[in-house]
């Protein structure tokens, strides 16, 4: 997650506490009602789930890849055949005998700690059918284990309610369910919205106007506001996925915006695209993340609520958060090409990919999942999507050495590793080729003392607001139950540039997303060149310049 905290919040002693007593009852309720967690009885062996990439990217290469995990007895619960990848569950040296098989690319364990069996078979899930992509053999068909989560717990019953608590300089990243939520704000929070030109009115006291407002500009054309942002009606035929922790589509500002022909859970690397498998687990901390950030790329204008950047926008809700907390690589393989696949013309992913939270190609397992993912990623690319991805909450600069004092965060024991990495060492997606990698300011228009940054690493900055500004300075958005939270960081930027995005398609259905981000980061730059008194000369942090929307 990469939203920083929230108004009022409980203190990150407590939320540690709630994390540990939370995951334990969850895996006691499912042992004694059989089937809560997903996992089918095995014979006492554990296992490990490893993306496996054959040489080619296509199906015949996924084909290839199966055929040779099952040889060294490896279990195939998914394959992606729009990259050349399988998901297989095995022992802990399977990727090590796997590696030196011929047409095998890499192989990658994606968790640090075993479960007790693959995950149960699931009916009706899979990839669209026009993409050629199947279940693998072993997956067969029959009952999830628990109706609409789709997801898999991140480690063993045995061991798992012993989970260590997040490292401590990291907890602020994720709020859980007991975040403190804010009077309906009847669409008046929204100093953001201000800020990137997509109001019609100015924007509160103390906030930065970087582009005037639609009403005040004058006899220019582009003051209209049907010339200067798309209707409701042109924004429908834009889709946009969020994939993230769930998102709630029975919110008031959300039920008209999620398509729930576009939408699914993945939250185990296989497509669920039963009803409401994409909706979050509310006894997943960080559940609510994922509709705060829907809600800020395309919740509905109707005088309730919150306003989103697009509002009219088509969302695919992809759920990749699994019932431990983890965004595995294959949750996130899984959800890239579900998207790219259902049409989605920009991707949001305001997370990390765990366990790692730096993956570097000097460890065989970590290069595997950077291979995997970065496959998945050039798909999107390739469909038609522009990947949009936070820079992150831990206040580095990405071009420098730095410590990770987290990983791997899904250990069941013992302190993380504290690791000194070099800049080969990348976050999962953002520093990805191609990634539009997004910087949080708060509403100054400084940047956000959290946010990651560095020079050819980001791409924009956006509004993140301020952790301890309250609803005047952080960024209001819905939250699970019909309800609405304050909060901040890179999570929250990143889904302002996704609705631009959207709003940049609505107007050219033609573009690319090469002439989409271009058109992005000319407006960025113009918006620091001609309202910033020093513009934005700190490119380390701003990339192209502070979003805001273009007029044409």
């Amino acid at each position: 997650m990469e939203q920083v905290s929230q108004a009022h919040s409980s203190t990150p002693a407590t939320r540690r506490r709630r994390s540990v007593r939370v995951l334990g009852a969850t895996l006691l309720t499912g042992l004694l009602l059989g089937g809560a967690v997903p996992y089918v009885t095995g014979n006492g062996g554990t296992y490990l789930s490893y993306l496996v990439l054959d040489e080619r990217t296509d199906a015949q290469g996924a084909e290839h890849a199966a055929d040779q995990a099952r040889a060294l007895g490896g279990k195939v619960v998914q394959d992606y055949p729009q990259i050349g990848a399988v998901l297989a569950y095995a022992g802990p040296g399977f990727a090590g005998e796997l590696r030196g098989r011929p047409g095998i690319a890499a192989v990658g364990a994606t968790r640090t700690v075993p479960v007790p069996s693959p995950p149960r078979p699931l009916a009706g899930s899979g990839f669209p059918a026009d993409t050629g992509v199947r279940t693998g053999p072993d997956a067969g068909t029959g009952s999830a284990a628990a109706a609409g989560a789709g997801g898999a717990a991140a480690a063993g019953a045995a061991g798992a309610a012993a989970a260590a608590p997040p490292a401590a300089d990291d907890v602020a990243e994720g709020a859980d369910d007991s975040t403190a939520t804010v009077p309906d704000p009847g669409e008046q929070s929204d100093w953001n919205l201000a800020m990137i030109g997509a109001l019609d009115r100015p924007a509160g006291r103390n906030a930065a106007l970087l582009r005037p407002p639609v009403a005040d500009r004058g006899t220019d054309p582009s003051a209209d506001r049907a010339g200067a942002l798309p209707t409701a009606q042109q924004l429908s035929k834009v889709t946009v996925a969020v994939l993230d922790s769930g998102v709630d589509d029975t919110h008031p500002d959300l039920r008209a915006a999620v398509d729930p022909a576009a939408s699914a859970s993945c939250a185990d690397g296989r497509p669920d695209p039963r009803g409401g498998a994409w909706r979050p687990d509310d006894a997943i901390n960080e559940s609510g993340h994922g509709t705060h950030v829907a809600g800020i790329v395309g919740a509905a204008r109707d005088g309730h609520g919150v306003t989103g950047v697009a509002p009219g926008v088509r969302i695919a809700a992809v759920r990749l958060l699994g019932s431990l907390g983890q965004y595995y690589a294959e949750n996130i393989v899984c959800g890239m090409l579900w998207a790219a696949d259902h049409g989605a013309r920009a991707i949001n992913d305001s997370y990390f990919a765990d366990p790692w939270k730096y993956n570097c190609p000097e460890d065989a397992d970590q290069a595997a999942l950077v291979a995997a993912v970065g496959r998945a990623v050039a798909y999107a690319q390739r469909k038609g999507a522009v990947v949009v991805a936070s820079a992150g909450n831990d206040g580095q600069d990405l071009n420098a050495g730095r410590t990770d004092r987290r990983s791997p965060n899904d250990r069941t024991t013992g302190p993380p590793e504290d690791r000194r990495l070099g800049t080969e060492c990348i976050r999962l997606p953002g520093e990805l080729p191609g990634v539009v990698t997004v910087t949080a300011v708060e509403r100054n228009g400084l940047p956000a003392v959290y946010s990651n940054y560095g020079r050819g690493r980001v791409s924009i900055a956006a509004p993140g607001g301020d952790p301890d500004g309250g609803t005047q300075g952080a960024v209001v958005s819905d939250w699970p139950g019909g309800r609405y939270a304050a909060l901040a960081g890179t999570s929250m930027s990143a889904a302002h540039v996704t609705g631009a995005v959207a709003v940049v398609a609505a107007r050219h259905p033609d573009w690319g997303p090469e002439q989409i981000t271009a058109a992005l980061a000319r407006a960025a730059d113009d918006t620091c060149t001609r309202s910033l008194p020093l513009g934005c000369r700190d490119r380390d942090y701003y990339g192209a310049g502070i979003l805001t929307l273009p007029t044409g």
